[in-house]
């Protein structure tokens, strides 16, 4: 049941892609990102309020939760914002399979990152790191190996989102995971709007035409998928939860090809299929391997 809810969870965030791209034919790149934000931290609200019911929140009632959760909103936040901002403005000038390929890189680059805080990375991360790079090199790279600018700023977008997460590690130790994440998405739809106040125009129309976007963006995207990842994950392995959640990338490319018409050549399709392979060896260790075999034998 756990992997069943955490491949429902990767199909929304991969279907979420498309919805992005839909979104912005009626609006600009940072009114979207305030918009769906803000909407997905209302629909987490919700669950806050059950969690504090039922006394599932740590930490809510120390003297010092507003200053932890302050402090960690904004740091989440503000790197949320750089990540949502590369990836939304990138979706411009490329496609959602190739977005969601490129930002499924942040799998192998938050072991890489997690070097600068002295963290521990096996064999497995860095062999999963050349086989996406590679990858990477047939899905975006041309002949005259020039990238393409969107998805170069996917690419940026990933390492923001690979920073994203080490950042949210630590700050869960300290605030309870839906407040850090109610509090992040906040901060990032303030910074949205203030961007888009100054470099867009955003109309009450256009806002009605992509409702359907926004809906999907915001509630489903954020409040469904993030509340079946938190309950999957307490009964699910964190490799398999991993590998799993990856899957993203394929739905992103699918719903592509479903809903925007959107095609891949022969060497793309090879180069999402080596990334994907890359994430895989990157998030399954040798020693789980070896302890699977060991386990079935028994």
């Amino acid at each position: 049941m756990a992997n069943l809810m955490l491949l429902v969870a990767a199909a929304i965030w991969g279907l979420g892609f498309v919805a992005q791209r839909l979104g912005m034919d009626h609006l600009e790149p940072f009114a979207f990102n305030g918009l769906r934000f803000v909407i997905g931290a209302l629909s987490l609200l919700p669950l806050i309020w059950v969690m504090q019911r039922k006394g599932r929140l740590k930490g809510v009632s120390d003297k010092d939760i507003l200053r932890r959760v302050l402090i960690g909103s904004l740091a989440c936040g503000g790197i949320l914002f750089i990540a949502a901002s590369f990836q939304q403005v990138g979706l411009l000038h490329t496609t959602a399979a190739n977005a969601g390929f490129i930002t499924g890189l942040y799998i192998v680059l938050v072991p890489v990152l997690g070097l600068l805080l002295k963290h521990s990375t096996g064999t497995n991360t860095w062999v999963g790191c050349a086989v996406a790079a590679v990858g990477l090199y047939f899905l975006s790279v041309g002949d005259d190996f020039s990238i393409s600018y969107g998805d170069g700023l996917q690419l940026i977008g990933a390492i923001f989102w690979a920073m994203h997460i080490l950042a949210v590690d630590h700050f869960t130790n300290r605030v309870a995971p839906v407040v850090l994440a109610c509090g992040q998405f906040l901060v990032c739809a303030l910074a949205s709007f203030g961007v888009s106040l100054v470099l867009e125009t955003t109309t009450v129309a256009g806002v009605q035409a992509a409702w359907a976007a926004l809906a999907y963006s915001g509630l489903v995207s954020v409040g469904v998928a993030y509340t079946l990842q938190v309950l999957a994950q307490k009964h699910a392995h964190p490799a398999h939860a991993a590998i799993i959640l990856s899957l993203e990338t394929v739905f992103a490319a699918i719903g592509g090809m479903m809903f925007l018409g959107e095609s891949l050549s022969g060497r793309a399709l090879f180069g999402c299929g080596l990334m994907l392979l890359g994430m895989l060896i990157s998030q399954l260790p040798l020693r789980y391997l070896v302890k699977s075999r060991h386990e079935k034998a028994a």
